[in-house]
């Protein structure tokens, strides 16, 4: 607590040291170290989510099995602390459970659970496209031609972290023509709990991108077009079937 009347003061040790009589005055002040530390914190927690989120999609990280974030930190050469960040986050999605005590469970999804995560998905998402078919203008759908080059390009290379990358902003750009960010935010969510392998069973092979990338320019040509029959087709194989 502070002494009566006045202001708690920082530790000797962590005061900033400011030399007798030094002129600031029109000084722009020196970035504070603890800002420096933050911003180098959070680039190495970037670093090291992107590296869970590859190894997740790769089947490097076993569906059901339990990682402790030291022995991942010494995996990647950094210390425990933005591998603990990084599987919060990624608890967040769903993508890990926290298991007290031990690290953090990969979540084991069997082909049911993805089955109703795709039917859900299908129920937000089809609707939306469908509707949106009717309304948005060619040069709109034109704009998001980039992002189904990027999904096609990530499965040409067999990238399946960033394959699930680019196939999420490209639903995303989609959805978000809608105008409803509330849609677009549970539609992310679904997307990326969907995008990790099965408990068991191989990860999805290049074929299988190569084939849904494809879907994705093939229906963004078809809203390019207006041509609402084809889309109606698509919307529904891409879906796997979904009743639109």
């Amino acid at each position: 607590m502070p002494a009566s009347g006045g202001r708690a003061r920082l530790p000797e040790e962590v005061r900033p040291e400011r030399t007798r009589g030094e002129h600031t005055h029109g000084e722009p002040p020196a970035p504070p170290a603890v800002a420096a530390h933050t911003v180098r914190r959070h680039s190495v927690r970037g670093q090291i989510l992107r590296a869970l989120r590859s190894a997740l999609a790769d089947g490097e990280l076993v569906p059901g099995e339990v990682y402790s974030a030291p022995a991942l930190g010494e995996r990647f050469g950094v210390s425990a602390t933005p591998v603990r960040e990084a599987m919060q986050r990624l608890a967040a999605e769903g993508a890990v459970e926290v298991v007290p005590n031990r690290g953090f469970r990969v979540a084991a999804r069997g082909p049911r659970e993805l089955a109703e995560i795709a039917e859900v998905r299908a129920m937000i998402e089809a609707p939306v496209i469908l509707r949106l078919a009717r309304t948005v203008p060619a040069a709109r759908w034109r704009e998001l031609r980039p992002l189904a080059c990027a999904t096609e390009t990530a499965a040409a290379e067999g990238d399946r972290a960033r394959y699930a990358e680019a196939d999420r902003a490209f639903h995303r750009a989609l959805l978000s023509l809608g105008g409803n960010a509330q849609l677009v935010t549970v539609a992310a969510d679904l997307h990326r709990r969907s995008a990790w392998p099965l408990a068991a069973g191989p990860a999805a092979r290049r074929a299988d991108l190569a084939a849904d990338a494809a879907q994705h320019t093939a229906l963004l040509d078809a809203l390019i077009a207006g041509d609402q029959e084809a889309v109606r087709r698509l919307v529904r194989a891409h879906f796997g079937g979904a009743e639109v």
